[in-house]
């Protein structure tokens, strides 16, 4: 029997090797992929973060469990993909100053079937300090993560949804008011995309799908 750890670093090995092949052509060297709950982050990368004992160095791509349960497998999936562009970059391109998205970064995700949005919806800034994305439907990223979900692919283990609830979603832009001016903000369901209004940082569960709304 394998254990969790053994468990969750196969998952992530078999995703990033995929995607690796299917998306970069095979082209991206071998990192470390860690579990970190950075708040209000889904994810990041870091290159050369790691050295072995020969100053062997390695590059870092952090992925929260705390947003794997509210995002599904294809959304976290997504971030991997997201920050794999970021390590393309790191060794064939060039990054932008600390934590800028830069016109190449976003380039090379709309190659891949990723739309960088500021908002994480259509209509956002392609470029910028604080940046996410949606899937592109039909795109080489949705094909591509079709296939290995469609071979069994799922992640093993993710932290209890209250952890989600204790870290607050990750603020994609500033709350929106209701329209009665008082001040409310927008919720979104991240698989059925229902709507709600509610007040700042407060704990929303869709009905229908049982997951956590994110703040839009």
């Amino acid at each position: 029997m394998t254990t969790p750890t053994e468990r969750i670093s196969q998952c992530f090995h078999l995703a990033y090797t995929h995607l690796n092949s299917e998306l970069f052509d095979g082209g991206l060297p071998e990192c470390l992929i860690t579990l970190q709950r950075h708040r209000h982050s889904f994810g990041y990368f870091c290159g050369n973060r790691f050295v072995n004992p020969h100053g062997e160095t390695a590059d870092e791509i952090a992925l929260n469990p705390a947003y794997f349960l509210a995002r599904t497998d294809i959304g976290v999936l997504s971030t991997l993909a997201h920050e794999m562009c970021h390590l393309w970059q790191h060794h064939f391109g060039r990054p932008g100053r600390r934590g800028y998205h830069n016109r190449q970064w976003a380039n090379k995700m709309v190659e891949v079937g990723l739309q960088p949005s500021h908002t994480g919806e259509p209509g956002g800034r392609e470029t910028g300090d604080q940046m996410t994305h949606y899937i592109v439907t039909g795109g080489r990223f949705e094909a591509v993560c079709g296939e290995l979900l469609a071979g069994g692919f799922c992640i093993p283990w993710a932290d209890k949804e209250h952890l989600f609830t204790y870290l607050g979603p990750p603020p994609s832009k500033p709350g929106k008011r209701a329209a009665d001016g008082s001040n409310r903000w927008k919720y979104t369901c991240p698989r059925c995309r229902l709507n709600a209004w509610a007040k700042p940082y407060a704990s929303l569960t869709c009905g229908e799908c049982g997951l956590t709304m994110l703040r839009s």
